[in-house]
């Protein structure tokens, strides 16, 4: 993946391989999770989703510029956006990052993720309170709350991988850890959750907060833009680099039942808006738009 270590060599071969397949099946869009493969002489309209960026990460987590050795990263990924006829993000704060940190972007549009609602709800709430992720990133922050974890009267389970790409572990003892969890069994242990706890640093959507919503649990969040945007009034927000403002706020809502259960319930009506079907039907109308630009632009063939 591009924000690992020296991908270069191996973004250019599976490059390779996508314009072979493209010239197989000539698709009518090209839609890029990979910002590199934007730049790529594709013979079909590209829509390329910026889910997040290691400079806008680095900004976030680190609390200054990446460094230098991100130079080639940063002008691939310049390249990239530059190449797409469409630049998708899965909120406007996240659109703003990428044209702060990469320059003017083509036509653009925030689509929120989605989920299948159906596969998580609430049920009668236990005094307990959850994260899940992958628990290494920095960004999500959740080694502060495994700081707070023995000042709280309820026990903490966090979900997730702990262990990095490269090797270093999380270290989260203050926590009980489930480890990495099918989403049934995740379901399960939201619907019982009485609190979802991510003080995230940076997190550009953040599909678990969208599961622990659809699961009527109360939403503790870091107070960032992309989370103020799509969680609003429906959670409650604490400086994600305060781990004595995040015990507190964890504290008062197990001693305030009647406002744990209201957020539950507005996380849980807000959810609904992140229909995994509402999510395609968005991509869908990007697709066609775009196709039929395209086809606007394509040189007419005279009969000779």
């Amino acid at each position: 993946l591009e924000w690992m270590e020296d991908p270069w060599d191996d973004v250019a071969k599976s490059g390779e391989q996508l314009l072979r397949l493209a010239e197989r099946v000539r698709p009518d869009c090209v839609h890029l999770n990979e910002f590199a493969h934007g730049a790529l002489p594709w013979a079909a309209p590209v829509l390329m989703v910026g889910h997040s960026c290691v400079l806008s990460w680095w900004r976030a987590v680190k609390g200054e510029p990446a460094p230098e050795r991100y130079a080639e990263y940063r002008e691939r990924v310049r390249r990239g956006l530059s190449g797409a006829q469409r630049v998708i993000a899965p909120s406007r704060a996240m659109l703003r990052m990428l044209s702060r940190l990469y320059g003017p972007l083509p036509s653009s549009r925030a689509i929120p993720n989605g989920v299948e609602l159906r596969a998580f709800r609430p049920e009668e709430k236990s005094p307990l309170i959850v994260s899940a992720g992958r628990l290494w990133d920095e960004a999500k922050n959740v080694s502060m709350l495994a700081a707070v974890a023995p000042q709280l009267s309820w026990p903490v389970y966090v979900a997730g991988q702990s262990e990095a790409p490269h090797g270093t572990q999380a270290s989260l003892s203050g926590c009980e850890l489930l480890g990495p969890l099918p989403r049934p069994q995740l379901a399960e242990v939201l619907a019982r959750a009485s609190i979802y706890a991510l003080p995230a640093r940076y997190e550009p959507f953040g599909l678990s907060i969208l599961e622990a919503a659809a699961s009527g649990c109360a939403l503790v969040l870091g107070r960032v833009p992309s989370l103020q945007e799509h969680w609003s009034d429906a959670a409650l927000f604490v400086d994600p680099n305060d781990a004595e403002a995040l015990q507190r706020g964890l504290s008062e809502l197990i001693a305030d039942p009647e406002r744990r259960c209201a957020l539950g319930r507005q996380a849980h009506a807000r959810a609904q808006s992140f229909g995994v079907q509402r999510m395609a039907a968005a991509y869908e109308r990007e697709y066609q738009e775009l196709r039929a630009d395209w086809t606007k632009q394509e040189p007419v063939q005279c009969a000779s």
